[in-house]
């Protein structure tokens, strides 16, 4: 389980394709080897009022917060972390005109306190002759 939650400013669409910032750190997740497929998750969600820095409009963000289910020793999560962290910023190199901060938190999930119970998925996924789900 893995699923990464992206909230940007508005004016960050205005410069890039999100769409595609999602799928650049999708393919990281999936290139970890560290997910199976079927639990990977990215969404985005754009923060339409916001007030940055001097409160000037250009200036933009991107804050990412990586859920993952507990058990992954600090090598692995910080591996992880920082290959996420790499795809995205060298996506982002030459494709930003303002000043931009990108960050990522890591947070391990309490399993007692999760419910993942209705999930097809993994079937779909195994239908479609995918490995790793």
């Amino acid at each position: 389980m893995a699923h990464l939650t992206i909230e940007y400013s508005a004016n960050l669409e205005d410069m890039i394709d999100m769409a595609a910032f999602c799928d650049v750190a999708r393919l990281a997740m999936v290139n970890s080897g560290t997910f199976a497929l079927a639990g990977i998750r990215v969404r985005a969600y754009r923060a339409d009022h916001v007030s940055i820095g001097d409160g000037s409009g250009d200036l933009a963000f991107a804050d990412l917060v990586l859920r993952m289910g507990a058990g992954r020793d600090e090598a692995t999560r910080l591996s992880i972390m920082n290959s996420i962290y790499d795809a995205l910023e060298t996506w982002l190199t030459g494709r930003l005109n303002s000043p931009f901060a990108l960050s990522l938190e890591v947070v391990d999930l309490n399993a007692p306190f999760t419910v993942k119970r209705f999930n097809t998925i993994r079937p779909a996924l195994r239908a479609k002759g995918c490995k790793n789900v």
